[in-house]
């Protein structure tokens, strides 16, 4: 039976679909950083990473490590397990549509931002998109790429799914707003969050208005894309925008 338009639609935010999709990328980013572990840039990891993962350490010292990645699979798989009993199974054909649509949007999503960081700063576009004048350039192809793959995965599930959600509750609970405000203020400052966190540690990049404005309307850009069409779509829209960046550099 063909698959409507409609349906996938559907379907492809669905977590039984959206978390298993973003499986691959974690299991790809995990295996990297392990292969590289043995380098001199074993130390280099997405921040997002290291900050979710050291909050853990604090709390559970050598333990920690393996009680984050033992929480965040088993929440992963009640939840689609949830949502297999739901609305039934798991359809696999919709997979490599869901690869095609996170790739469209990480081919659009540069000049989108671009475009509307120019209106925003008023014709001055002071940003260079590629990763020449950042840190992370000075690292080999394959760290670079490594980097890539956790943004994707690390920086959405911290800045998408805890911060903006977070925030979106916090609205609605302390102001008593209604979702759509709420939904609209976790956006902004998340969004200005996410940009900010760009700048912070020893591969953080120059700050500088251009790459801060872009940033905070990819973080906006982000927020829509997950709302819209699930984590995984958006992990991986991420995932290879930054992908695309790094070898193209």
């Amino acid at each position: 039976m063909p698959l409507q338009a409609n349906s996938y639609w559907r379907a492809a935010r669905a977590p039984r679909h959206s978390l298993l999709f973003a499986l691959p990328l974690l299991l790809l980013y995990e295996l990297l950083a392990f292969a590289l572990s043995r380098s001199q840039l074993s130390e280099v990891r997405n921040g997002a990473d290291v900050l979710l993962k050291s909050v853990f350490v604090a709390l559970g010292g050598r333990y920690g490590l393996t009680a984050f990645s033992v929480l965040l699979l088993s929440v992963g798989a009640v939840l689609v397990w949830r949502d297999r009993r739901a609305h039934g199974e798991i359809r696999a054909r919709i997979f490599p549509l869901m690869l095609l649509e996170a790739v469209v949007y990480a081919v659009l999503l540069g000049g989108v931002a671009s475009a509307l960081t120019t209106l925003l700063l008023h014709g001055r576009l002071l940003l260079v998109q590629g990763r020449a004048s950042s840190p992370v350039a000075g690292l080999g192809l394959s760290t670079q790429l490594m980097v890539s793959l956790g943004a994707g995965i690390y920086e959405e599930l911290l800045f998408r799914v805890l911060l903006v959600s977070g925030l979106a509750t916090l609205a609605r609970v302390l102001f008593g707003w209604r979702p759509l405000a709420a939904g609209g203020f976790a956006a902004v400052l998340g969004a200005l969050v996410f940009s900010l966190f760009h700048y912070v540690g020893p591969f953080g990049d120059e700050f500088t208005l251009g790459s801060f404005t872009f940033r905070a309307v990819a973080g906006l850009l982000f927020s829509g894309l997950y709302l819209l069409r699930g984590f995984g779509i958006t992990a991986w829209s991420h995932a290879l925008y930054d992908v695309f960046l790094s070898l193209a550099t």
